[in-house]
């Protein structure tokens, strides 16, 4: 990009919109090919964007190896009493198959089960519905069967920049569950006739 548009603070509003029209966080290097500015210029315009919205009630936040806007942790309660029913928890079925994907992946249903001790697939295809785990291809043993992983969804619903980002848990408890809030989550389970909430990040 020309010196100039910089300096003229081009490339700041031009990344002020995108980020305000991307439906999922966008990488630094997508956000290159979409300005044609350099790494190091887009680098910048994010800091300087990061500081200008640092005290307001939308700030920009790296989550799942990109950027995007999203709600101030200080006013997320008004927030979520505004775009989110009464009950918007996973369930605890839903949490502990979740944790056991995110721990363990890639990893099948049979091996779920083994740690949860019931059947899954009704949870697992809820999850997979809800876009929180998807298919990691089929296992090369008797059977192939298929494998499941989490996603780039998962990822931007509970904060994490990466899977690296995940606290420690017990994998051997009694009874699993993601030491995580949910951030910009969908319940997994509701009661007939609830409507879906929109997401808390936009």
């Amino acid at each position: 990009m020309q010196t100039e548009l910089v300096a003229t603070g081009e490339l700041k509003r031009s990344l002020e919109a995108l980020l305000f029209v991307a439906s999922e966080s966008l990488s630094i290097d997508a956000i290159v090919k979409l300005t044609r500015a350099t790494h190091v210029e887009v680098a910048e315009a994010l800091q300087q964007l990061s500081e200008e919205y640092a005290d307001r009630g939308i700030v920009v936040r790296e989550i799942a190896g990109g950027y995007r806007f999203a709600s101030a942790p200080a006013v997320r309660h008004v927030v979520e009493a505004y775009l989110l029913p009464a009950k918007t928890n996973l369930s605890p079925a839903a949490m502990e198959t979740l944790a056991i994907v995110a721990y363990l992946q890639p990893v099948s249903k049979a091996e779920i089960e083994a740690v949860r001790g019931v059947n899954v697939d009704s949870v697992v295809a809820t999850l997979v519905d809800r876009r929180f785990i998807a298919e990691a291809g089929r296992r090369d043993v008797a059977g192939r069967p298929m494998e499941y992983k989490t996603t780039p969804e998962f990822l931007e619903s509970f904060s994490l920049r990466s899977l690296a980002e995940l606290p420690p848990v017990d994998l051997d408890a009694a009874a699993l569950e993601l030491p995580l809030p949910i951030a910009t989550a969908e319940p997994v389970e509701r009661s007939e006739g609830e409507p879906e909430p929109s997401e808390i990040n936009r």
